[in-house]
């Protein structure tokens, strides 16, 4: 059945309504089928993530055990304890800082340079880019423990073979070289993984811009900075914002190589707060109240990295 519109004087023919109701019924069903498809994932999210969020914020304002029913509302004293009297927690955090910006210079740069490096290669591209993605491939504690080996017993016996002095250190007994051994183990796991993504970007910028460049005179380093860079500023966004948020949460890779140690030298964040939960006298509240900072620290140090690296992404 048609519509008749009538304006100014002349009968018009409108839409047919059953074509209306066609669209209509098209529109409900894609939008129900996308909820369908996303209702799963949405599920999980809230039973293993948002609900326990939920709760940890609400234990960490007690004094519960872990395993009592019964706990006491304390307020904020938890929190007020992890900033003034917790010395442990406040060097763990310092110590997390350090950790984050080490892994979020060097990750981002070493990442960069290799892609950079395997892209100008031509059919050795995809054994490069296997050889330097295999070790993410593997446990970060497999991969820590294999590296304790080398550090205790490969490099000193290397340092005595090939007389190279600088290899025979306290990899893991000293609090300072700890430290690079940590930062070590952390970027040979994780560069091969940020190394594709700054791949996959390099190969979406268009040759013509370069084309263009080299024409003009420009040198490598010109066309690196002015148009490649720019052009994959949306995957330095993605690598930042993975490098932050894995390196303020790091806990495997120095639980499995230090425990933290020597004594709490090493202990970041993350460890602090379990050893809070599982080793002095199960303080759950407290732990919880430490977790809540930790992520109320990498929300917004998140949230301002992002908020930053937007604003210098350009259209391709």
């Amino acid at each position: 059945m048609l519509q008749l519109k009538k304006q100014s004087g002349e009968i018009r023919i409108g839409q047919p309504l059953s074509i209306k109701s066609t669209l209509s019924a098209k529109k409900s069903k894609g939008t129900l089928s996308l909820i369908l498809f996303v209702l799963p994932a949405f599920l999980f999210y809230c039973v293993f993530l948002l609900i326990p969020m939920i709760g940890a914020g609400m234990y960490s304002f007690t004094d519960w055990n872990g395993l009592s029913q019964t706990y006491k509302f304390v307020g904020f004293s938890n929190y007020i304890e992890a900033f003034r009297d917790d010395v442990d927690f406040r060097h763990s955090f310092f110590f997390t800082l350090k950790y984050t910006a080490f892994m979020f210079v060097f990750q981002n740069a070493a990442a960069l340079l290799l892609a950079l490096l395997i892209e100008s290669r031509g059919k050795t591209k995809s054994f490069f880019r296997t050889i330097f993605f295999m070790p993410n491939m593997l446990s970060l504690i497999i991969s820590a423990l294999m590296w304790s080996f080398i550090f205790t017993s490969v490099l000193p016996e290397l340092s005595k073979k090939a007389l190279l002095a600088f290899l025979d250190q306290h990899w893991i007994g000293d609090a300072q070289v700890a430290f690079y051994s940590i930062l070590i183990v952390s970027l040979w796991h994780g560069i091969g993984y940020m190394m594709v993504i700054y791949m996959a970007a390099l190969q979406g910028v268009p040759q013509h811009l370069k084309e263009a460049a080299m024409i003009d005179g420009a040198n490598s380093l010109q066309r690196l900075f002015h148009i490649t860079i720019p052009m994959i500023m949306h995957a330095v966004t993605i690598c930042a914002f993975l490098t932050l948020n894995g390196a303020f949460k790091v806990f495997d890779v120095v639980y499995a190589l230090t425990a933290g140690g020597p004594g709490r030298d090493t202990q970041v964040m993350a460890l602090n707060i379990y050893e809070e939960a599982f080793s002095n006298n199960f303080r759950y509240g407290y732990a919880n109240a430490k977790a809540m900072i930790l992520f109320l620290i990498v929300l917004v140090i998140t949230l301002i990295q992002v908020r930053v690296l937007k604003k210098k992404e350009v259209e391709s």
